[in-house]
């Protein structure tokens, strides 16, 4: 029997007294299950641990209280309880199969069968469950054979999985995006093709979180490629629509091993500023990822292969280290990928230099004898502006003496 007992995290302190508190209110009657086995099988890193139980949501608050543990009902609706063992969060939730669905959301009613539970999941690969010895159990007969050969497909009846939630279109391409080692399953891309119009009926929030998930993959460009082909784009992303620029950053982040950044593959697809702008309102970004977006894509700073060091320097300051980073690796995919030792030295730069603060504040202007008001302010400014151009010297003194020679000029 295939089983995980090597994996570090089935073997941690925290999830060894979970588990053991859970078997210990009923024998058998908790599994791991969903990504934190699929990626251990796949080799890949596991981020959150799931644990499936036959326990109802007040049996597992229960257990967690008595053995000390903090138990937060996150989900209680659907049966989820997140507890937390020394400040590492599980969520465990109980077994579930689908009364009713309406393709956004479903109602749901608790079962203690492991095979009915399974069912309601999207696809084969997510729907393996690995008992308290590591041991793996594969309801649908098919998730082991996925995971081995890099397949992404749907539990059973493809347009019926994808008609319970529609962002299951979005979800089949992030999936093949990261753990597909081959051509996407031909049934589940024509089911996709056929409900396209359920991505309509999303919110916008989570067509978000799944198209950043997905562009976050080393290599999403297939799967972008396939969304393109049935029209996803065009319904769910109209404004991401610069191919080139995407094709041209992902081949930079596979050939080079770049760190991949979702958000700049994001801004990479967006053709300017008022694009970006048009994306954030309609999917309603946060103003962080909004301004992020509109920065990455300014033209107000020349980005070139050839720029000196002392020009970084002023482009760092300007514009922060993130901007500058995005438009540097943006600069870079637009070029063709031409001169990459000069494009990843600047990538390396932007990352290191950490931009000075201007030696000198509102008060030491006004220590000069200069009255409160905006001339400290403009003063400042003309001090910054000497102190940018001569390459921000680390001296006090000269900085002391250019504030009194600004402050007589302008007296």
């Amino acid at each position: 029997m295939t089983a995980i007992t090597h994996a570090a995290w089935l073997k941690a302190a925290e999830t060894q007294k979970l588990i053991a508190a859970l078997e210990a209110a009923r024998a058998g009657g908790s599994r791991f299950v969903g990504g934190c086995v699929r990626n251990t099988l796949m080799g890949r890193e596991v981020d959150d641990i799931d644990i499936a139980t036959q326990l109802t949501p007040p049996d597992v608050i229960a257990v967690a209280t008595k053995a000390g543990f903090a138990a937060h009902p996150t989900g209680i609706e659907h049966g989820t309880i997140t507890v937390v063992v020394n400040h590492k969060p599980f969520e465990v939730t109980t077994l579930r199969r689908d009364v009713s669905t309406d393709g956004r959301r479903a109602t749901v009613a608790f079962t203690e069968s492991w095979a009915e539970d399974a069912e309601r999941r999207d696809f084969r690969m997510n729907a393996l469950y690995a008992d308290a010895s590591g041991a793996i159990h594969d309801p649908t007969g098919g998730g082991l054979d996925d995971v081995r050969t890099g397949r992404v497909i749907f539990i059973g009846d493809a347009h019926q999985r994808i008609k319970e939630d529609y962002l299951r279109i979005l979800r089949f391409f992030r999936f093949n995006a990261w753990y597909a080692r081959g051509p996407v399953d031909p049934q589940g891309l024509h089911a996709c093709a056929d409900l396209v119009a359920g991505l309509d009926t999303l919110s916008v929030e989570r067509i978000w979180k799944e198209t950043k998930k997905m562009l976050g993959a080393l290599d999403p460009r297939a799967s972008w490629e396939g969304m393109k082909a049935i029209e996803v784009r065009a319904r769910a992303l109209p404004e991401l629509s610069n191919d080139d620029r995407l094709h041209a950053l992902c081949t930079l982040d596979a050939d080079l091993m770049l760190p991949v950044d979702a958000m700049t593959r994001v801004a990479a697809t967006l053709p300017d500023q008022e694009s970006a702008k048009a994306l954030a309102r309609r999917l309603k970004l946060s103003n962080e990822e909004r301004d992020r977006l509109v920065a990455a894509l300014g033209d107000d700073v020349k980005i070139t292969s050839y720029m000196s060091l002392r020009e970084m320097r002023r482009a760092i300051y300007k514009l922060g280290n993130e901007a500058f980073g995005d438009r540097v690796k943006l600069a870079w995919a637009a070029s063709g990928g031409d001169k990459a030792q000069a494009w990843r030295a600047l990538v390396a730069h932007g990352q290191m230099w950490t931009p000075p603060k201007l030696p000198l504040t509102g008060d030491e202007v006004m220590a000069a004898g200069v009255p409160a008001g905006p001339k400290v302010g403009l003063i400042l400014r003309e001090v910054e502006d000497w102190w940018i151009d001569a390459d921000f010297p680390d001296d006090k003194l000269s900085v002391i003496e250019r504030l009194k020679a600004v402050a007589q000029g302008l007296s």
